[in-house]
């Protein structure tokens, strides 16, 4: 287990959804805000990112756009092109199958790639994000997204025998290497997630957290997996990430126990020793705060 892997897995709720497109100049496809994080990919031609959040964006071939907070954009073959609608729907995978735009010009080849991350509970890594991700086409740059894109790319051109099995751990592949380029990509900083999984004993003591959150953890236990004295590890750990350790063991542990409620039949007293709760009683009211339903009652307002 990592980090970076369990707060994939802590983001992302449904099952993601992934496709080729190919459209003729002109055209244009508007993605409305929403729930869902986007990201496409130039498998072919070129096109401009229109958003409102800085000036039109040119994108050419192997270029890498991603919008993890599901923020309102645009894609056109050129500035000024005729647009249409475009929204992804929870649990609807056809859309992007059928994005096809018909013209007299260019051809542009996207592979395009929606998921939905829970609002609710969305990760702390979520809000350090910026509202774009821009991963440009460099020769010998980020090889393994460059695979991954290519592995993607090639399920979905041409479909075989265990496809629809493998195309759900591709999709999450390429959400993984985008944000390790973006990871590698970032400037030293004081604070953020960026840091934080650079910083040798943070990750330690995050790994011992997502690993085991049924342990009975002190801030001196983790301080120790850490190598650091209770107050510097204390210290480190506040300052860049904004909250305390036990605060953000807390925040995992009901990440943690909503995700089992969601996709296990684990009886509720299970699921309170998995997240470190000796009651059912103590859970069921920590869970309440943290999502202002009960245990019992959150599980029946997420059916498997």
């Amino acid at each position: 287990m990592d980090v970076l892997s369990d707060v994939l897995v802590a983001m992302r709720t449904g099952r993601p959804t992934a496709a080729r497109s190919s459209s003729r100049a002109p055209w244009g496809v508007r993605f409305h805000r929403g729930k869902a994080a986007g990201c496409h990919v130039v498998l072919a031609g070129g096109c401009w990112l229109v958003s409102g959040t800085g000036e039109p964006l040119p994108l050419g071939v192997g270029d890498v756009l991603f919008t993890p907070h599901g923020d309102g954009y645009a894609l056109v073959d050129q500035l000024g092109s005729p647009i249409v609608d475009f929204e992804p729907r929870p649990g609807d995978a056809t859309p992007l199958d059928e994005m096809h735009i018909e013209g007299a010009g260019a051809v542009t080849e996207l592979l395009c790639a929606y998921y939905m991350f829970d609002p609710a509970r969305p990760h702390p890594l979520l809000a350090d994000l910026p509202a774009i991700i821009h991963v440009p086409a460099r020769v010998g740059q980020h090889p393994s997204l460059r695979s991954a894109v290519e592995m993607l790319g090639s399920e979905l051109l041409s479909p075989r025998p265990g496809t629809e099995a493998v195309l759900p751990s591709l999709i999450d592949m390429l959400l993984l290497y985008v944000l390790r380029a973006w990871l590698a990509e970032r400037p030293d900083s004081a604070a953020g997630w960026a840091t934080a999984l650079r910083d040798p004993a943070i990750t330690t003591a995050l790994r011992q957290m997502h690993r085991h959150p049924e342990k009975p953890w002190t801030v001196e236990d983790l301080a120790a997996v850490a190598g650091l004295s209770r107050a510097a590890f204390a210290k480190r750990f506040a300052t860049i990430l904004g909250q305390p350790p036990l605060a953000y063991l807390t925040w995992w542990r009901m990440t943690t126990a909503a995700r089992l409620l969601r996709e296990s039949g684990a009886p509720l007293r299970t699921v309170a020793t998995r997240c470190g709760y000796g009651s059912e009683y103590a859970f069921g009211k920590a869970f309440k705060r943290a999502y202002d339903v009960a245990p019992g009652q959150y599980r029946a307002q997420h059916p498997t």
